[in-house]
């Protein structure tokens, strides 16, 4: 696979993954649509760096892909400090033993998904806009 396919389906998972967070805010499922968030703003992330032409791109931790595209664009420094706050979703919400004495789906409220949600919408529209420049 070259490197655009990888880009475009790396995209399109990424708006999918999107999607997929505000219906399950819709529905109640708070910690699924924090940890979709944290997904899709990874995914726009490493879309940004197939599209420079990396060959492959490791990593789910958003500060840390946002570090790698900064050798690309340095305004991803400012991408860095809001997506990162996406970071905390990664485990805490799908793991029963990540919160001590608590299970996501019962701590997660639409405050902490509508927050998500902000920012991976951010993200992933910074991101666009960035790709389409280049």
């Amino acid at each position: 696979m070259s490197s655009s396919d990888r880009f475009a389906s790396w995209l399109a998972q990424s708006i999918a993954d999107l999607e997929a967070a505000r219906a399950n805010f819709d529905q109640g499922r708070h910690a699924l649509a924090c940890f979709l968030c944290h997904e899709s703003a990874v995914k726009i992330i490493k879309s940004f760096l197939y599209k420079q032409g990396a060959e492959m791109v490791w990593g789910q931790h958003l500060s840390d892909l946002c570090e790698d595209a900064m050798a690309f664009d340095p305004s991803f420094d400012f991408v860095k400090s809001v997506a990162s706050l996406l970071d905390k979703h990664a485990l805490a919400t799908r793991n029963p033993d990540a919160v001590a004495g608590a299970i996501p789906f019962e701590i997660y409220d639409s405050s902490d998904s509508e927050h998500a949600l902000e920012i991976a919408t951010e993200v992933l529209e910074t991101v666009q806009s960035k790709i389409s420049e280049g």
